[in-house]
């Protein structure tokens, strides 16, 4: 099972570099995603990452795989970065110059399709940020968190089978959203 190699490799991650970095190297993304979808301000994901990791490394000696999975364990931290990151900051909701024009995207991309794409996506975020509170935590951790059911349930204190009945009607009330679009 991935939780208990993940957790393992947490304990050795406290005197053994390269199982940091592999714990950096898996989570890193996922952790970004996570927090992106939150802020919606590339920025700040930056800056909460590296503060997520950053808080991982001092308190590592602490975690406990008896309490909760690794993966548990730091998306609790990346959440309460979050949380105290828009605490001290009005969230921002313009947009972003890379939002309508990716310079790294490859050349044969037209910028008009680039913008067609942005478009999709800020109706996509519209489109949750129109969802409850619970939905939108589950939509986050299982799409851009990449986290399995188990894992969304332990971080939000639901069974594993709510999880999964609340993530089916959240699609549906998402289509049905982006179809009023």
């Amino acid at each position: 099972m991935a939780d208990n190699y993940y957790n393992t490799l947490a304990q050795r991650a406290t005197f053994d570099e390269e199982a940091f970095e592999e714990l950096y190297e898996y989570f890193f993304p996922r952790v970004y995603n996570f927090i992106y979808a939150r802020l919606k301000n590339s920025a700040d994901a930056d800056d909460v990452t590296s503060v997520t990791f950053m808080k991982m490394n001092e308190n590592l000696e602490r975690y406990n795989p008896e309490v909760a999975a690794f993966s548990t364990w730091l998306f609790r931290i990346a959440n309460n970065a979050i949380i105290d990151h828009t605490r001290r900051q009005e969230k921002n909701r313009e947009s972003e110059w890379e939002d309508f024009f990716d310079p790294a995207a490859p050349e044969y991309e037209e910028p008009e399709h680039q913008m067609m794409r942005s478009e999709a996506s800020r109706g996509l975020l519209a489109a949750i940020d129109k969802l409850n509170e619970r939905e939108r935590r589950i939509i986050e951790l299982r799409y851009w968190g990449e986290q399995d059911t188990r894992t969304i349930a332990e971080l939000l204190s639901m069974s594993e089978s709510n999880v999964r009945v609340t993530l089916h009607r959240t699609l549906e009330k998402l289509k049905k959203i982006l179809g009023e679009l």
